[in-house]
This record gives structure tokens, sequence and C-alpha cells, in this order.
């Protein structure tokens, strides 16, 4: 396996880490990341087969786990009833009860809200030239979420904080500022949401979360610490996913002069999730001694899944590095994969799909002020900016 050297926090490494996926798939299924000190599965092949290998999972095995640290307990008590990250039977179990209430019919219903919030947003849009970030791309998801479990458009900005801290513990480069924040964030949310399913337990309501308090499988129900740990897993997955799908899709659009429409929506969203995903690894643990890719992994290893990579290999795309949104149907990996496919796919393809020939139609003379910058925020992958003129 051949060993790679690379700062997942270098500056221009976060600007373009693409050439290193092409090096390192260059070299085969699996390399070692020396930064990280794990294996790395980097073609479209390999990640796509250890995402749905039951022999790897989420969970760490209890004998295996580390002791959380005290600063840490309240943001280790969400992800500890996090169906993210958890194996059968449990994962089993909330994602059967989160899928009663998250059906694909109440998702298809969210079209005209979702198309009247992006009208509202552009209508909103400060004169002159202005950042899509915080003006449309932050608030669609956010507010999106909130209002499907029922709390106010005015919680918005105070969920997104909330959500940003927490987010931000799966960086590169976490520090106990980050902790202590996310820590601290995690209480707060916890707490806001507590009072949020109390009210609906005595008052119901047509929203998402008494339909999370209502449903049942086999008898049982979501505890009050798992309601609010999935509540917090729709609100943080799915925003940071799509804030940063839409940042960079509106980018590679405006660099590359191709305008969506109604018609070409689907087809583009995909290519753009293909092409510059928001989630760049995402890890999974070994459960047993596993040859695969002639590397043998031992009980406890953890292997990381560059789907980044995996969308760039050319053994599935022809000409992968180039954008091109009259690809085919992409089988790309940014859902993930296996157990653990994205519970808020359907939703992020249908704000992505209205809100992008929407944006374009309504803003013409779109275009770049100026070279969109990513963040340093590896493993996620998202714009600090994006400055645009009209």
């Amino acid at each position: 396996m051949q060993h790679f050297d690379q700062n997942p926090t270098d500056p221009d490494f976060n600007q373009d880490p693409y050439p290193l996926y092409s090096a390192m798939r260059a070299t085969g299924d699996l390399v070692w990341w020396n930064d990280y000190d794990r294996a790395c599965a980097v073609s479209h092949r390999a990640v796509s087969a250890i995402l749905r290998d039951r022999r790897f999972g989420r969970e760490i095995p209890a004998d295996l786990a580390p002791p959380v640290p005290e600063h840490l307990a309240p943001f280790y008590k969400i992800e500890d009833n996090s169906m993210l990250e958890l194996e059968p039977p449990r994962h089993t179990r909330l994602r059967g009860l989160v899928l009663r209430a998250f059906t694909s019919r109440r998702i298809a219903g969210l079209g005209p809200e979702i198309t009247a919030l992006c009208h509202q947003l552009i209508d909103e849009l400060p004169a002159g030239d202005f950042d899509l970030l915080p003006h449309f791309a932050q608030k669609l998801p956010v507010i999106i979420i909130a209002r499907l479990l029922g709390v106010p458009d005015a919680h918005a900005d105070q969920l997104l904080k909330w959500s940003n801290a927490m987010v931000a513990m799966y960086q590169a480069g976490r520090t106990r500022g980050i902790e202590d924040a996310a820590a601290r964030a995690a209480a707060d949310f916890a707490e806001f949401l507590r009072g949020y399913i109390d009210a609906r337990r005595s008052e119901p309501r047509d929203d998402l979360l008494t339909q999370l308090i209502a449903a049942e499988e086999a008898g049982e129900k979501l505890s009050n610490d798992e309601l609010i740990a999935t509540c917090v897993l729709l609100l943080n997955a799915g925003h940071e996913a799509t804030v940063h799908t839409l940042g960079n899709g509106v980018a590679s659009l405006l660099a590359h002069g191709v305008t969506p429409t109604d018609e070409t929506a689907p087809a583009i969203s995909e290519e753009i999730l293909r092409y510059d995903p928001p989630l760049h690894i995402f890890t999974r643990i070994a459960y047993a001694e596993i040859e695969l890719f002639g590397h043998t992994f031992q009980r406890g290893d953890t292997v990381a899944l560059l789907l980044a990579s995996a969308n760039r290999d050319a053994a599935v795309w022809p000409q992968a590095d180039r954008f091109d949104p009259t690809r085919g149907p992409a089988a790309h990996t940014s859902f993930g994969g296996g157990l653990h496919f994205c519970v808020g796919a359907p939703l992020a393809r249908l704000e992505l799909q209205i809100a992008l020939p929407i944006l374009f139609d309504r803003l013409p003379g779109l275009r770049l002020a100026a070279p969109p910058r990513y963040a340093q925020t590896y493993h996620f992958h998202g714009l600090e900016a994006l400055n645009l003129t009209r």
C-alpha cells in the first residue's frame, strides 16, 4: 500500500484536493494517509464495496470505545443516540421509525414551500453585489428543516449557530475551543428541542416532530434522547451538505457557463454532487479481521472512505475531472451507501432541483464578482464565500 503525506489543514490542499486523490487512485484501491495514520479507500469500487460491507460499521465496539472526556459529555450524549453512529439492531429500529415520519410523500409535498421560500430569499437579497451563502444557501435548508420540525423561522439563525458549532467537531485541526463550543451548543440545542418535544406530546401538530413522536414500530417508540438526536442529525447533516452543495454547484455552473432549467436540473444536480461534493471523507470501523483489496484490516481498524475521490474515478466516468451536466445517471457516493445511505437525500435533491432553476431564472445576469475560495473545513468541502454580481 502506497503511503501519502498531506496535512489536511494545508490551505492549498483545501482549495483543490483533487490532484492528491488522482495520485492516490493511480497507486491502487487503498492507500495509507500518514497524517491520519489509517488506510483510505480511494477508488469507486473500493469505496462502494466498503460502504455496503456489513463487516464494517459506524459504531465503535464497546470494548474498544475510548472514555468520553467530561467536557464533551453533552456532545456525545447526542452522538450516542444518533442513528448515524449506530448499527443494527438499534440502527434498524431508529431508521425504521424515522422513515415512518420522514416519508417520500411528506418530502415531495414540500415542493411549493421550497419554491416560495426561494423567491422570498431572492426578493430579500441586498442591492448590488452579494454573498450567496449567508443570504440564500444557508437560509434555505435551515428554514425548511425548521419548518419541518415545527420550529418558527425566527429561530433559524440560532439553529444554524448550534449546527455550525457541532459540525466543527468533524473538521481537521480540532481544538479544545472547538470542543467546548460544540458541547455548549449540544446542551443548548438539546434543551431547546426538549421544550418543543414536551409541547408536541401534549399538543400535536401537523409537523415532522409530531410524526416522529407518534411513529411506532413493533410496539416501540423513540425516546426523548433519540428524538433529540434525530432532530439534531436532520438539521446538522441536511443543512451542512445542502449549503456546500448549493455554493459549490452555483460556482461550478457559473464557471462553466451552464444555466439550469426545470428540465435539466435533476441531471445537473447529480453532476454537482459527483463533481464537487460537500463531504469528502466518511469512516468505517472493521468488526473482524478482514482481507480486502490486498490489505488485512484488524478488528477496530478505522478506514477512511474518500467519497470525493471515488466520484472522480475514470473507471466509472470518462474524463471524470470535467464538469459535464449532460452525463447520464450517476452512481456517485456523495450520499454514502448501504445501511447508512443518507436519509435526507430526497430532500437535498428536491431543494437543489427547485432552487437552481429559480435562482438563474430570477437573476439571469448572475456572475462571479470574485474568484471563489474554499473554507478551511476539511473533510467538509465548501466555500467560505460566494460573492456574486447581477
